[in-house]
C-alpha cells in the first residue's frame, strides 16, 4: 500500500511540472503575439468600442420605447438579446423580470434565463432564488426540457440537508406534469431512474463483504424504488416503450411479473392507437392546429382526464395565442376536473396569453367566484380586465356586466341597506360613466346602445329593492338615448310596471309607446287596447281607440308613400335595364353582320354542314315539305319519322354516325311521348333537386316511396346524352298515396333535400307555385337570424318552447340542404310571439348572438311576378328567330349568304319567315297579282353560290 502511495505522489509531481511548463510556454507565446501586433490590437479595440456604443444606443432606444408602450412583445425580446450579448447581467435580469410580469415566456427565453442564473448561483441564497425562478418557469407552459433542467439542477444540491428528498419531489412533480407526454415524457422517466440507480450504487456493499441487516433493508428499499419506476413507466403509453421493456427484462433478476406484462400490453395497444396522431404532428407544419384538434377529439372520446389535460397543454404550448383553444381547455377544466389550483392557474395563463379576449376574462371571474376566491382578488382581476385593451366597445359591456352579476350575487336583499348593496349601486354608476366617457371616446360609438346595464339596474331596483321610483328614472334615461322608437323597449318597461308598479304608470307608458314607436306600432296599439279591456273605464277605452286609430292612419299614409316611391324606383330600374338590353342586342347584331362579311367560303361550307347536322337534332312541330330536284340532282324522298313527322334521308349515301345517334335519341323520345298518354297528373307527384349522379334513380325512388302506396310508374328524365337531369315523376294508383308522398317533402336523399310537389301542367296553370311565402306582417310568427349552422329543429324547439305553444318550425336551407342560419317559428297566437321577441332578441346561443323579430317578409320584387313577365312580354316587341323560336345554341340555321337578302314582306314561305334577317327573297313576278313562285332545290343551290 505504501509503494502504491509513493507511485501516486510521483505521478502527481510529474503532472504538476508538465502543467507549469505549459503555462510558461503559453505566457511566452502571448508576449510574442503582443509584441508582434500592437497596431492590430489598437484597431480591434477601436472597432469593439464603436460596436459597444452602437449597442448601447440601441439598448437605450428600446428602453425608451418600452417606457412608452410596455406591451411591445418584440421590443422586449430584442432588448433581452442585446443585453445578453453585452453581458449586462443586472440590466438583463431586470428586463427579463419586466417581460415575465406582462407575458408568459417561451421555452427558449426561460432556458437562457435559467442557465444564466445557474452560472451566477454560487451561494445558498442564490440557489434558493434559482429555485423560485424555476417555479415560475414551469407555470407558464408544459415544457419537458425545463422540468429536466429543474431536476438536474436540484441534483446539485443533493449534499444539503434533505437534498435527496427534494430531488425526488421535483422528479415526481415532473412526472405528474409531463410524464404522459408521448414523445418527450420518456426522457423524464429515464432521468429519474438514472438518479435512483446512482443512489443504488452508493449504497452497494463492497465486494466480498456481507451487508448488515440495516444495509440489506436499505438496499431492498432502493431496488423496490427502481422496480416501481419501471412498472409505472411501462403502464403508460409512450413512444419506443418496447426498448424500456427490454431494458427492464435485462435489469430485473427475477423477471417481469405477469401483471406488469399485462399493463404493458394494454399501454402498448393504446400507444398504437395514438401513434397516427403523433405521426401527423411530426410531419405537419406549424401551428398544427387541425392535427392537435383531431388529437383532442380522440382523447375526449377516450375520456382519460390526465391524457386530455396533457394534449391540451401540448396544443397551447404551440398555439398560445388562439383564444378558442384556451376557452375549450378552461371550459373542460371547469366542468370536469374542478380542481381549484389547476383551474385558476389555467384561467390566469389564458388571460395572460390572450388578454384581448373578453370571454376568457368573464370565465376567469366566474371561476374565481365558483372556487370561493376573496372579494379583493376578484376585484383586482376585474381591474386588470379593464386595462387589457379589448377590440370592440361591446366587450366592455360584457366585462362590466359579468362583474355586476358577481356583485349582485353578494348582496343580501333581505336587508334594507348593506355595504354590498351600496357597492353594487356605486359600481353601476361607475359602469355607466365608464361607458360614456372612456369607451365612447375611444371607439367613437356607444358600446351599449340598448342600455343593457341600465336595464338590469332598473330590474334589480324594482325586483329586489322595491324602489320603483329609481327604476322609472332609469327607464326615462334609457328612452332619451334613442330607444323610444322601439316597441320592445316600451313593452319591456310596461312589463316592469305591470309586475312591480301600478296601472296608472302602465297606462302612461303605453300611451307614450303608441306615440313614439316606429318599428311595430300595430303591436303596441294592440297591447294598449288589451290593457284597457281589463283595467280601463269607458273614457279610457275611447281615448285609447282614438289614439291608436290616429297613429295607425298616420303610419299607413307613410307606408303608402314609401311603397309608391319604391314602385317608382323599381320602374326606373326596369326602364334602365330595358335600355341596356336593347343596346346590347344592337351591338350584338352589328358584330354578327361584320363577322359574316369577313367569313370566307370555306367557313361558309363548314357552317352549313354544322347547321345541317344541327337541324337533324332539332325538334319541329311542322312537317318538312317534300322538294323535287331538277335534272342531274339527287332526288330526296321522305320516310315516316319520329313524333309523327316525315324525316328526309338520302338513298345513295349512308347516314353519318352523328345522325344515327340523333335518330336513336329521337326514337327514345318517341317512346317517352307514347308513355305520356298514360300519365295522370292527379295521381302523380313531381320530385326534384335530386343528385345528377344518382345510379338507377327509378329503383331508388320506388324503394323510397313504396311506403306511400302502390306505385304505377316512376319516370326519370334524361337529356339527349342519357344523363339524369335530377328530377322525375312518380305516379301512384290512388289519390291517398299522393297525399302521403307530399308529406315526404324536404326529406334528404344522398345528402340533398328532395323537393316533392304536386304534378301540375305549368302551360295550363302558369301561376302555380309550390311555395308562396306571405308578404304581409305575420304577428303570430317570429323570424330568427344568426343561428349556428349546426342548429337542429329539436334544439330550436327547446330554445323557443318556454315562450308559448309552437305550431311549426322551419329552418331555411339552400337547394343543397345546407342551413343558412335562419328560421321561422310559428306560435299559437300573437302574444306568445311578442313575448318570444322580447325575451329572445339578443340572447347568445352556442356563441352566436341571435336576432329575433316578428315575421314581416319583404315585398316580392315586381319583376319576379308571373303577371309582370306576361305583361312585359306583351309590351316588348317580339324578337324574330324563325318558326321554331330562339334555338338553345342561338345559331341561325340559314346559310350566311342568305342573310344578305333584304326582307320586305312578313310572310311564311317554305317554312321561313320572310321578314326575318337573312330570309331568302325570291324574284317577284311582273304582275303584282300573280302568285309567288316556290323555290326549288336548284334555286337554293344558286343562292348558296352567290357571293
Amino acid at each position: 500500500m505504501a509503494a502504491t502511495g509513493s507511485e501516486e505522489e510521483t505521478q502527481l509531481q510529474e503532472m504538476e511540472e508538465e502543467a507549469a511548463a505549459g503555462e510558461e510556454r503559453e505566457m511566452e507565446s502571448e508576449e510574442e503575439e503582443e509584441g508582434m501586433g500592437v497596431e492590430g490590437s489598437d484597431e480591434e479595440q477601436d472597432e469593439s468600442s464603436d460596436d459597444e456604443k452602437e449597442n448601447e444606443a440601441e439598448i437605450q432606444r428600446l428602453e425608451e420605447q418600452l417606457s412608452i408602450n410596455a406591451f411591445d412583445y418584440n421590443c422586449h425580446v430584442d432588448l433581452i438579446k442585446l443585453l445578453r450579448q453585452e453581458g449586462e447581467l443586472g440590466r438583463l435580469r431586470r428586463a427579463r423580470q419586466k417581460m415575465s410580469e406582462l407575458f408568459p415566456l417561451t421555452e427558449e427565453i426561460w432556458l437562457d434565463w435559467l442557465k444564466d442564473e445557474i452560472r451566477m448561483a454560487e451561494e445558498e441564497c442564490a440557489r434558493e432564488r434559482t429555485y423560485e425562478l424555476f417555479e415560475k418557469a414551469v407555470k407558464d407552459y408544459i415544457c419537458p426540457e425545463i422540468w429536466l433542467e429543474y431536476a438536474q439542477y436540484s441534483i446539485g444540491g443533493i449534499g444539503t440537508q434533505g437534498g435527496i428528498d427534494k430531488v425526488r419531489e421535483i422528479f415526481e412533480r415532473a412526472l405528474t406534469a409531463v410524464g404522459l407526454h408521448m414523445t418527450k415524457g420518456a426522457a423524464v422517466w429515464e432521468a429519474y431512474r438514472e438518479f435512483e440507480n446512482a443512489i443504488l450504487g452508493t449504497i452497494q456493499p463492497a465486494p466480498g463483504t456481507v451487508p448488515t441487516p440495516e444495509q440489506q433493508e436499505l438496499l431492498n428499499t432502493q431496488l423496490e424504488r427502481i422496480h416501481t419506476l419501471f412498472r409505472r413507466q411501462l403502464a403508460i403509453p409512450l413512444l419506443e416503450m418496447e426498448a424500456t421493456y427490454a431494458e427492464y427484462e435485462e435489469w430485473s433478476d427475477k423477471g417481469i411479473a405477469s401483471t406488469v406484462s399485462q399493463l404493458y400490453k394494454k399501454a402498448l395497444q393504446q400507444m398504437e392507437k395514438s401513434k397516427p396522431y403523433e405521426e401527423a404532428l411530426l410531419v405537419a407544419e406549424p401551428p398544427k392546429l387541425a392535427e392537435y384538434q383531431a388529437y383532442i377529439d380522440y382523447e375526449l372520446k377516450a375520456g382519460d382526464p390526465a391524457r386530455i389535460q396533457i394534449i391540451f397543454e401540448r396544443t397551447l404550448a404551440e398555439n398560445c395565442l388562439v383564444p378558442d383553444m384556451w376557452a375549450k381547455y378552461t371550459k373542460y377544466l371547469d366542468r370536469q376536473l374542478k380542481m381549484k389550483e389547476l383551474v385558476l392557474s389555467s384561467h390566469e395563463r389564458a388571460v395572460r396569453n390572450c388578454p384581448w379576449t373578453v370571454g376568457l376574462w368573464k370565465s376567469y371571474l366566474l371561476a374565481l367566484e365558483r372556487h370561493g376566491a376573496e372579494h379583493q382578488t376578484v376585484s383586482e382581476i376585474f381591474e386588470k380586465a379593464l386595462n387589457a385593451g379589448f377590440i370592440q366597445a361591446t366587450d366592455y359591456v360584457d366585462i362590466w356586466q359579468a362583474y355586476l352579476d358577481y356583485l349582485r350575487r353578494r348582496v343580501d336583499f333581505s336587508k334594507e341597506s348593506s355595504r354590498e348593496l351600496e357597492e353594487l349601486r356605486t359600481t353601476f354608476t361607475r359602469a355607466l360613466d365608464y361607458m360614456k366617457q372612456d369607451v365612447e371616446e375611444r371607439f367613437s360609438e356607444s358600446g351599449d346602445p340598448s342600455c343593457t346595464i341600465m336595464q338590469n339596474w332598473a330590474r334589480i331596483e324594482a325586483l329586489h329593492c322595491k324602489n320603483m321610483q329609481k327604476a322609472r328614472e332609469l327607464w326615462d334615461s334609457i328612452m332619451t338615448k334613442g330607444n323610444a322608437k322601439y316597441a320592445n323597449m316600451w313593452l319591456e318597461y310596461y312589463n316592469l310596471e305591470r309586475s312591480y308598479g301600478d296601472h296608472l304608470h302602465c297606462r302612461k307608458a303605453l300611451h307614450r309607446a303608441v306615440q313614439c314607436t316606429s318599428d311595430y306600432p300595430e303591436h303596441v296599439c294592440e297591447v294598449l287596447l288589451a290593457f284597457e279591456r281589463v283595467e280601463g273605464t269607458l273614457e279610457d277605452w275611447d281615448t285609447a281607440v282614438q289614439k291608436t286609430e290616429t297613429k295607425l292612419n298616420r303610419v299607413n299614409e307613410q307606408r303608402a308613400k314609401v311603397a309608391e316611391k319604391e314602385a317608382l324606383l323599381a320602374k326606373q330600374e326596369e326602364e334602365k335595364a330595358e335600355q341596356r338590353r336593347k343596346s346590347k342586342a344592337e351591338k350584338k347584331s352589328q358584330k354578327k353582320t361584320q363577322k359574316s362579311g369577313r367569313t370566307g367560303e370555306k367557313r361558309k361550307a363548314e357552317e352549313e354542314e354544322e347547321e345541317d347536322e344541327d337541324e337533324w337534332g332539332e325538334e319541329s312541330e311542322q312537317p318538312m315539305k317534300k322538294h323535287k330536284g331538277d335534272a342531274g340532282e339527287e332526288a330526296m324522298e321522305t320516310e315516316p319519322g319520329v313524333f309523327g313527322r316525315k324525316a328526309p334521308f338520302t338513298k345513295t349515301a349512308e347516314l353519318p354516325a352523328a345522325r344515327k345517334a340523333r335518330l336513336a335519341a329521337a326514337a327514345a323520345k318517341q317512346a317517352q311521348q307514347a308513355s305520356q298518354d298514360k300519365r295522370n297528373n292527379n295521381l302523380s307527384v313531381f320530385v326534384s333537386n335530386l343528385v345528377f349522379s344518382m345510379e338507377d334513380p327509378e329503383k331508388k325512388l320506388k324503394d323510397f316511396f313504396q311506403s306511400c302506396g302502390t306505385i304505377e310508374e316512376v319516370r326519370p328524365i334524361y337529356n339527349t346524352r342519357g344523363i339524369f337531369r335530377g328530377y322525375c315523376y312518380v305516379q301512384f294508383e290512388d289519390q291517398k298515396s299522393v297525399a302521403e308522398a307530399l308529406k315526404l317533402d324536404r326529406q334528404e336523399m344522398d345528402g340533398r333535400p328532395m323537393f316533392v310537389s304536386p304534378c301540375v301542367d305549368k302551360t295550363k296553370n302558369p301561376d302555380f307555385k309550390v311555395f308562396k311565402y306571405s308578404t304581409s306582417l305575420e304577428k303570430h310568427k317570429i323570424f330568427i337570424s344568426g343561428l349556428p349552422f349546426s342548429c337542429t329543429k329539436e334544439q330550436l324547439q327547446e330554445l323557443c318552447k318556454d315562450h308559448g305553444s309552437i305550431k311549426d318550425i322551419r329552418l331555411v336551407t339552400n337547394r343543397s340542404g345546407k342551413p343558412k342560419g335562419l328560421a321561422y317559428v310559428e306560435y299559437e297566437n300573437e302574444g306568445q310571439a311578442s313575448d318570444a321577441v322580447l325575451k329572445m332578441d339578443g340572447i347568445v346561443f352556442e356563441d352566436q348572438t341571435l336576432k329575433v323579430a316578428i315575421s314581416n317578409p319583404p315585398r316580392r320584387n315586381v319583376t319576379d311576378k308571373p303577371e309582370y313577365s306576361r305583361s312585359l312580354g306583351s309590351m316588348m316587341p317580339r324578337q324574330l328567330y324563325g318558326a321554331r323560336g330562339k334555338g338553345r345554341t342561338q345559331l341561325s340555321l340559314l346559310p350566311r349568304a342568305l342573310h344578305r337578302q333584304p326582307a320586305s314582306d312578313v310572310k311564311a314561305e317554305n317554312g321561313t319567315l320572310r321578314d326575318q334577317p337573312g330570309a331568302p327573297v325570291p324574284e317577284q313576278p311582273a304582275a303584282s297579282g300573280a302568285p309567288p313562285k316556290s323555290l326549288s332545290n336548284a334555286d337554293f343551290a344558286r343562292l348558296l353560290m352567290k357571293k
